[in-house]
């Protein structure tokens, strides 16, 4: 199931900063996606992954309720394929490394200059996509 527009790459948003997440909302439509929910715990990060199914998740590792860690495993153990992002900060990159382990496709400092994060997207976006349309060897 996935509630966005024909055509365009449909995200899911989950910070538990609003100005964060109004920001994501801003670069994500700047190039050319369908945001089709946000979420400011892990918890509704979780319900709504799995109620709107997007090709992409910016996923906050720390929010209140659910880590965004906790919610990685949920996400992954139900959905093996899920491309999730995971947004840090400079004092969590021991939890990053480990979700990059549990199955998130990269991560994002959240203080990455807008440009680098578009790009950073993007060539998570291409790689995923790409290994996904490759023959197993």
């Amino acid at each position: 199931m996935n509630t966005g527009k024909p055509g365009k790459i449909t995200v899911l948003i989950a910070d538990d900063e609003a100005h964060i997440r109004l920001l994501l909302r801003k670069v994500m439509e700047s190039m050319s996606c369908d945001v089709v929910g946000e979420a400011s715990n892990g918890r509704d990060a979780v319900e709504l992954f799995r109620k709107t199914r997007p090709m992409i998740t910016l996923l906050d590792i720390n929010m209140p309720l659910m880590t965004g860690k906790e919610a990685l495993v949920e996400i992954i153990k139900e959905f093996p394929d899920a491309l999730v992002i995971m947004l840090s900060s400079l004092s969590a990159m021991d939890v990053v490394k480990d979700c990059l382990e549990i199955g998130a496709a990269n991560y994002i400092r959240k203080d990455t200059p807008i440009a680098e994060m578009k790009l950073h997207i993007k060539e998570t976006w291409d790689d995923v996509t790409e290994n996904r349309k490759r023959p197993p060897a």
